[in-house]
């Protein structure tokens, strides 16, 4: 597909003992976009990763990575990768760990050293350099191991978890990394669980649950359905307001009344205002709101019996149409 950097279709795993990772997986990633895989525990996503990188054989799957077949090892040369259980060497320092990993991907050594040298000091990690990464705090081995991503100056960047662990200052730091990464024309690939940080920077995700995609999309895209204006206002004593053909119910709210309507665009609400001005209001607030990417998560992710999450390998049946094996 013109213009993705990830094109997936039909991926399945069926590890040993007829457990199902993954069950057809569609996906598709945009080039020069930050994408984020969501999902509960044991929804996929780490095994789905692990295919990405040739680490995992899918027992089915069609479908490209930067325009070559999925599965194609030359591939990995134009992949940056950091995994979320890292276990960097503890005698290196920052500069040594990023070189260490550019001669793992064939990086010549002077780019390798030229590389490193650039990419600390993006990340905020040069004064750290020469120190080992023993004494690095977590966010620090964090931001380190995006530099050590980025060495064979990849089209594709996958980060699994990148900013756990890290406290506010770190992950807002990580990013405006990310941020950067996307700046300069790359794909950033982020499985990560912290919703509100991949709501902040991610163009679109897709949601797992029980080794399926069930939802995909922009965040906007996704939540366009509970998108709706709310005004604020005073001086007005009805509990109705006429517009047209069109009757809103209004609300006290506290010293004030409030005014909801949902499904509204822009141009909607103009005349809603323009008549709560002829009768004298005044006009405290308006607010364009719509759910939070936690929202349309938990809402997709629960069970309509239980409220909750299915456990892993729970069955799928009235949300997947097929039962677990």
């Amino acid at each position: 597909m013109t213009g993705a950097a990830l094109e997936l279709r039909g991926v399945s795993k069926v590890f040993k003992g007829r457990v199902h990772a993954l069950r057809e997986v569609d996906l598709t990633v945009p080039k020069g976009a930050v994408f984020g895989l969501l999902g509960p525990n044991g929804a996929g996503k780490s095994t789905l990763v692990k295919i990405l990188t040739t680490v995992v054989r899918p027992t089915r799957a069609r479908g490209t990575v930067l325009g070559r077949p999925l599965g194609t090892k030359a591939v990995l040369a134009k992949v940056g990768y950091l995994p979320e259980h890292h276990r960097f060497p503890p005698y290196l320092t920052g500069r040594q760990l990023v070189e260490f990993f550019g001669a793992l991907a064939n990086t010549p050594r002077a780019v390798r050293r030229r590389r490193a040298a650039e990419l600390l000091d993006v990340v905020g990690m040069a004064d750290w350099a020469d120190k080992r990464v023993t004494t690095y705090s977590k966010g620090m081995q964090q931001r380190t191991g995006i530099a050590m991503s980025l060495v064979n100056d990849p089209e594709l960047v996958i980060l699994d978890e990148p900013t756990d662990g890290v406290d506010p200052l770190g992950r807002r730091e990580i990013r405006d990394i990310l941020v950067h990464m996307r700046n300069e024309g790359r794909t950033v690939f982020l499985n990560s669980h912290l919703l509100s940080e991949v709501e902040m920077v991610c163009d679109s995700v897709a949601i797992m649950l029980q080794g399926r995609v069930v939802q995909q999309g922009t965040i906007e895209s996704l939540t366009a359905h509970s998108r709706r204006f709310e005004i604020r206002f005073m001086r007005l004593e009805r509990e109705r307001l006429r517009v047209g053909d069109q009757e809103h119910a209004i609300e006290r709210d506290g010293d004030a009344s409030r005014l909801m309507l949902p499904h509204a665009t822009a141009e909607q609400v103009q005349p809603v205002i323009d008549e709560l001005r002829r009768l004298g209001a005044v006009l405290l607030e308006l607010r364009d709101m719509r759910e939070s990417l936690e929202d349309t998560f938990l809402r997709a992710v629960r069970d309509p019996a239980t409220g909750r999450a299915p456990p892993p390998g729970a069955s799928m049946r009235g949300r997947a149409g097929e039962v677990s094996s």
